[in-house]
């Protein structure tokens, strides 16, 4: 029998990308904290023989170009917006811009077709889907099905696995896929991002295994400042200190260890145009 599959996925922005340090009163001279995580990232993947998607900004291109050509070896490249603004704070024509550019940019520098794409903070405006099909995506991975987190997001989808971006939304193109990020059953918080340092990596695996035994494929996400030591900066919240660097290195080889079968976003994006599930849907749009 051939073992489950899943997809471990990395945000790849810098902690000067990330909303918590932009908001900050202090500032750190090294403007690119998170690429040591991204190569020890590249190691990790390597060393357990997997493939992972790798949701880029842009940005990025401009100072390492080098380091997003090397995601693109063995990797699939997707996009992270080319700056990393939150979307529903952008207008219309701002949003289509952010889009097309990383996705123009990232396809120029990797030498590379650019399919998948993840919304920053999982935040994007009403016309997200639409724009996603006329920028030439095919898939998004930007829903979190988990309850509504004050001040984060969640609480207004309830699709646990891929489906067409038809079935989330009246209207929106039925050739897009959307792969929702893996939520925890029951307790409906994500298995990843910050809550793998809040609940600790066995929280992570115990979801994975209860969403394999239901036939879904856990889509999980990590970044790469996660994964090193950050600087002290003022303002920055302790909870995003809280268990990076070492603990999280430690994390992504045991993810990795696990009897799955990891495999790029875009594999598991395939199965979204079977049966959709009944649990698909919007709880109260955006």
């Amino acid at each position: 029998m051939s073992p489950p599959r899943a997809a471990l996925s990395v945000d790849v922005e810098f902690f000067s990308h990330t909303p918590a340090y932009r908001s900050a009163a202090g500032t750190t001279t090294d403007e690119a904290v998170g690429a040591e995580g991204v190569e020890f990232l590249l190691d990790a993947f390597a060393e357990a023989d997997a493939s992972g998607t790798f949701f880029t900004v842009s940005e990025i291109v401009e100072t390492h170009p080098d380091l997003v050509r090397a995601l693109a070896v063995g990797h699939e490249l997707g996009s992270h917006t080319h700056s990393h603004r939150h979307l529903s704070e952008l207008s219309p024509a701002d949003r289509r811009a952010e889009l097309a550019e990383s996705k123009a940019r990232l396809e120029a520098v990797a030498d590379t077709t650019v399919t998948g794409f993840r919304a920053p903070s999982f935040d994007f405006g009403p016309d997200h889907f639409d724009l996603l099909a006329e920028t030439g995506y095919d898939y998004d991975s930007s829903v979190a099905p988990c309850r509504s987190i004050p001040g984060w997001y969640g609480g207004a989808y309830d699709t646990d696995r891929p489906v067409p971006a038809s079935e989330l939304r009246d209207g929106a193109p039925g050739s897009l896929a959307e792969v929702p990020i893996a939520v925890m059953p029951g307790l409906g918080l994500p298995l990843t991002g910050t809550w793998i340092r809040f609940f600790g990596v066995r929280y992570t695996l115990l979801g994975m295994r209860l969403l394999a035994r239901r036939g879904i494929a856990p889509v999980l996400y990590v970044h790469p400042w996660e994964l090193v030591d950050l600087p002290d900066v003022d303002g920055v919240p302790s909870r995003v200190y809280f268990r990076s660097g070492e603990y999280m290195r430690r994390a992504v080889r045991r993810i990795l260890s696990t009897p799955f079968d990891f495999v790029p976003v875009a594999e598991i994006a395939e199965t979204a145009h079977t049966a959709a599930p009944e649990s698909a849907g919007e709880r109260g749009g955006r």
